[in-house]
């Protein structure tokens, strides 16, 4: 059940990886070698796209170039840096610079006059990302913001593990409820009466196995149930 949830945290926090380009074009521009850009870029490689890092600091770029396609010091707020480097034939590009917001806004308003058609840009905030969006951004995320707001639905309730996506719709690994255990799932009549879906349920000492009509959960289950958020949140509180 673990590296099922993983899968799904992944396609949350690194969707850039499944989303970024049109088929066939697996190149991409990664503008900042910090924490996020670097971890972002090296995922992206693992899955085997053409990556371009790109950072004013000299030392970042040395640190991480054997792990890249291509790496280049450059400072991309500069319009010219961005042609000399071919970014503008990229149909992809990722602004990972966190710290200086100037430079974030700067580099996404190059990347859209160079005619980048798929820029994902990170935000420290959310006044940054309202203005990387009124920019014209094609996706705006704030990594530190979604995982504060992850780790305190954890610390504030029953949940083993969540994740939230865009629409409000949750995913959730708890221990399952009383009132919701020994008689089948379609007797008990949990999405009905909860609003939420049993996925699948892990028993202790067995493997996790992907519930149905006829699932019986037992006292000391570990389920994963889906749903909206406020509908997860309630039924994780059940006992």
């Amino acid at each position: 059940m673990g590296n099922y949830l993983n899968s799904l945290r992944l396609r949350r926090r690194k969707r850039l990886a499944a989303q970024y380009a049109q088929p066939g074009d697996q190149r991409v521009a990664v503008i900042g070698l910090g924490r996020f850009g670097s971890s972002l870029a090296g995922e992206l490689m693992r899955r085997g796209w053409d990556v371009l890092g790109i950072d004013t600091d000299a030392g970042l770029v040395q640190k991480y170039s054997d792990g890249l396609t291509h790496s280049a010091v450059a400072d991309c707020t500069d319009p010219e840096a961005l042609r000399q480097l071919g970014v503008g034939d990229f149909t992809s590009a990722v602004v990972a610079i966190g710290s200086h917001i100037e430079a974030s806004i700067l580099v996404t308003s190059n990347l859209l006059d160079a005619g980048v058609s798929n820029i994902w840009a990170k935000a420290i905030s959310r006044q940054h990302g309202q203005i990387l969006e009124r920019l014209g951004a094609h996706h705006v995320v704030l990594p530190e913001h979604e995982m504060g707001e992850r780790v305190a639905h954890l610390v504030t309730g029953r949940m083993l593990d969540f994740i939230e996506f865009d629409d409000d719709y949750a995913l959730v690994k708890t221990v399952a409820p009383d009132v919701a255990t020994g008689m089948p799932l379609g007797q008990s009549r949990v999405r009905s009466r909860y609003g939420v879906t049993v996925v699948g349920i892990k028993r202790p000492g067995q493997g996790f196995t992907y519930a149905t009509a006829d699932t019986v959960m037992e006292r000391g289950d570990v389920i994963v149930v889906t749903g909206k958020t406020h509908d997860v949140e309630a039924f994780s509180e059940l006992s």
